[in-house]
């Protein structure tokens, strides 16, 4: 696609900046975007957003650089108002309509828990994903990444006794070794150091009810917060802000979880997988229960090739540029779908997405890189550290102090 771009839009980005009204004239468009209650926290720091599930989600403020931001998650804390949209799916029904919409069984998650879900078109190809909460025993929150499920949702509720609404839920992620110490400065409760990962719960904070889940999109210890429409946003957030900027904590865009989430392995809907792509294709086969009743897509994942495609890149001394820049002797063998630098293993990182399955970690391949470089890079698994999960569990606590560089090629 880069090669169709006029050559003076290679290197600009397009992003959203707020801008204050003018003598009392409306500045919006036709549609207004719908900002996080606690966006406010951001506008000291210049910042830029991109459209994300119909909301907005921070790409860029100026208080840290992506460094700073990338060792703040791995040593400290770190507070980010995410663009996650949750949808409610309640009623008689709920359960057919998820069961229906998700390949993974959706009867296994208990009030209180948790799942990590995808859901697919009816060829195996991926809409997107997201954190499926279930609040009551009819009523379910799904907190989707990028993309439309809401209509999905409505054309496939047809004869089903469900209801699909908008909650005005907004999640927001405290990630980072000191997440859990924060945690209990600031709740009634004396949960912090008892609950698992993939929990959510009830918790007291300034007499606000409030819920909170046992997840993130880091890979490192961490938390989210729901805010509802009767909590007071104001009290809850400048609190979590006041006490975690003790600890050292500050807020974040894009860059805290950029390279950790490639690192750990974490696929972003839209760009690591689509509607292009199976769960197997993209390494997500593990999610899908094909013994479960039928779901949308099934007898195509039942079809399809069961091989993964998708795994990481290395790259010394530079940053692999996103789309078909992979190849071997010329020949175009996959395209980048993420990619950052890592300031701790000291090297660019990345996902691929390869044509063939014969080509995996090990491989050597030639990266056109963003500085329009061509460099080796060589492809590994995911995760490419903390291979069982050992971090985000509060298993392993050990603060990284310092960089951990790649040693090179192994060829």
């Amino acid at each position: 696609m880069r090669d169709f771009v006029h050559k003076s839009l290679r290197n600009i980005r397009f992003s959203i900046k707020p801008q204050k009204q003018e003598e009392n004239r409306p500045t919006e468009l036709a549609r207004t975007m719908s900002v996080h209650p606690l966006t406010y926290q951001e506008l000291p720091f210049d910042p830029e957003y991109s459209h994300y599930a119909g909301r907005l989600t921070t790409e860029k403020l100026t208080n840290a650089t992506p460094d700073e931001q990338y060792w703040k998650t791995r040593k400290e804390l770190i507070l980010r108002h995410t663009g996650e949209h949750p949808y409610e799916i309640s009623g008689p029904d709920a359960l057919k309509l998820l069961q229906k919409i998700f390949p993974r069984d959706v009867s296994k998650v208990k009030v209180g828990r948790c799942s990590y879900q995808f859901a697919c078109y009816h060829d195996g190809g991926m809409i997107t994903d997201g954190l499926l909460l279930r609040i009551e025993e009819n009523k379910y929150w799904f907190a989707q990444a990028d993309g439309d499920l809401f209509s999905w949702y409505k054309a496939n509720a047809v004869g089903l006794d469900v209801n699909i609404t908008d909650p005005n839920v907004w999640v927001s992620q405290i990630q980072g070794p000191k997440s859990m110490e924060l945690l209990d400065q600031i709740i009634d409760e004396d949960i912090a150091k008892k609950w698992k990962y993939f929990d959510w719960t009830t918790v007291t904070i300034k007499d606000e009810r409030l819920i909170i889940s046992r997840t993130g999109f880091t890979n490192e210890l961490g938390w989210e917060f729901y805010l509802r429409p009767e909590n007071n946003a104001e009290r809850i957030g400048d609190l979590i802000l006041k006490e975690g900027k003790k600890m050292g904590m500050i807020l974040t865009a894009t860059p805290s979880f950029r390279g950790r989430r490639i690192e750990a392995g974490l696929l972003s809907a839209g760009q690591d997988f689509d509607k292009s792509t199976n769960p197997f294709s993209v390494g997500l086969g593990k999610f899908v229960d094909l013994n479960k009743e039928n779901f949308i897509g099934k007898e195509a994942l039942i079809r399809t090739d069961k091989k993964c495609k998708t795994w990481g890149i290395r790259i010394k001394d530079g940053i692999a540029l996103k789309g078909n820049s992979l190849k071997i002797k010329e020949e175009n063998v996959g395209k980048v779908t993420s990619s950052t630098w890592s300031p701790y293993q000291v090297c660019g990182v990345g996902i691929v997405h390869m044509i063939k399955d014969d080509l995996g970690p090990g491989t050597i391949v030639e990266v056109t890189c963003v500085d329009g470089e061509i460099r080796k890079g060589e492809l590994c698994k995911l995760p490419m550290y903390d291979t069982k999960g050992e971090i985000v569990r509060g298993i392993n606590n050990e603060i990284p102090l310092d960089p951990s560089p790649w040693k090179g090629l192994s060829k």
